[in-house]
């Protein structure tokens, strides 16, 4: 199994989710079903998201595409980075 870690730094929690939840059926579209969020504790607006990848080429080009950059400006993004991880590692 394939997921995806993000990270995302926010300026507002409450928008950022908002934006992201009207977002939900744009992330099934691309094969991407959260699995789990989270906020750090002494950062709350540092997020923590990961997402089940059904096909890792069409998640790569869901998060390299001109809306998705549009979606984290408009939910005030700061700063976000995704890793693609495999499960099972040390195989």
């Amino acid at each position: 199994m394939i997921v995806m870690l993000c990270r995302n730094r926010v300026a507002d929690f409450s928008k950022w989710k908002a934006v992201f939840d009207s977002h939900a059926e744009a992330h099934r579209a691309a094969g991407l079903h959260l699995k789990n969020m989270w906020r750090d504790l002494e950062r709350p607006n540092d997020l923590f998201f990961l997402f089940e990848v059904a096909d890792i080429d069409q998640a790569r080009a869901f998060i390299g595409a001109a809306a998705a950059a549009e979606a984290g400006k408009m939910s005030g993004v700061l700063d976000a980075d995704y890793h693609f991880l495999e499960s099972g590692a040390g195989r």
